[in-house]
């Protein structure tokens, strides 16, 4: 397993390129954007190690992970776009208006116009399916790489977000957890539809599927950590 870990966007998201076979990637919470001067970040590495996206897959919608689809877009036409349904809301078109409300509220209302008018969802993450099963009943190609796409199991993690997901690869021991889990702590629950009580439930579901020696990669931080520690 080749997994990359991107820096980018004005918070430091750890933006992932997840490695499917030969070239073939997806892209984790792309973050890049014009206001961190780092917009083309992302597509220059792709394109410097000649690999081929077939899929942006976003953990949750908060505007900090979300802001690099325009640009990985323009990039990639038609790139395909995944969020859990609950968070689906957050881009597209009127995505200004709940992202202004996550921006408002933390000070930060100079980033809206980078998540205003965003590109919308292709298909939605789903609870206990795998990216194989979620390519599929969507008409997405999967070609070469549906065995690595069974290996990704969608975990609905409710709490930081309600539309908030991690991504569980058991074959190669790595969980992909975003806001979720961090390295000794957890995703703040005080923004709009963030629940403390849920992201409680959330934890003690993903510990309980995981080893203590899972590779665990957060949304923002140190990476790269286990269980463990």
């Amino acid at each position: 397993m080749i997994l990359k870990v991107i820096q980018t966007g004005p918070f430091s998201v750890n933006s992932l390129v997840v490695s499917l076979g030969e070239n073939k990637v997806f892209v984790v919470d792309p973050a890049c954007c014009r206001f961190s001067n780092d917009e083309n970040k992302i597509i220059d590495y792709l394109n410097e190690k000649n690999l081929e996206p077939i899929a942006i897959v976003l953990t949750h919608g908060h505007f900090d992970h979300v802001s690099g689809l325009p640009s990985m877009c323009k990039a990639f036409p038609n790139i395909p776009i995944l969020i859990h349904k609950d968070d689906s809301a957050l881009i597209g078109t009127n995505s200004s208006m709940l992202q202004g409300e996550t921006l408002y509220e933390m000070g930060f209302p100079q980033f809206l116009p980078f998540v205003s008018e965003l590109p919308k969802a292709t298909c939605f993450l789903e609870n206990k399916k795998s990216l194989f099963d979620i390519f599929s009943e969507n008409s997405l190609n999967t070609n070469i790489v549906a065995d690595s796409l069974l290996n990704w199991l969608v975990v609905h993690t409710p709490g930081h977000t309600k539309g908030s997901v991690c991504l569980l690869n058991k074959k190669e021991n790595i969980l992909i957890s975003g806001d979720t889990v961090f390295y000794h702590s957890w995703g703040r629950t005080d923004l709009p539809g963030g629940s403390e009580v849920q992201i409680q439930k959330s934890l003690n579901k993903i510990f309980d599927m995981i080893s203590d020696d899972v590779c665990i990669y957060p949304g923002h931080d140190t990476f790269g950590f286990t269980k463990r520690n």
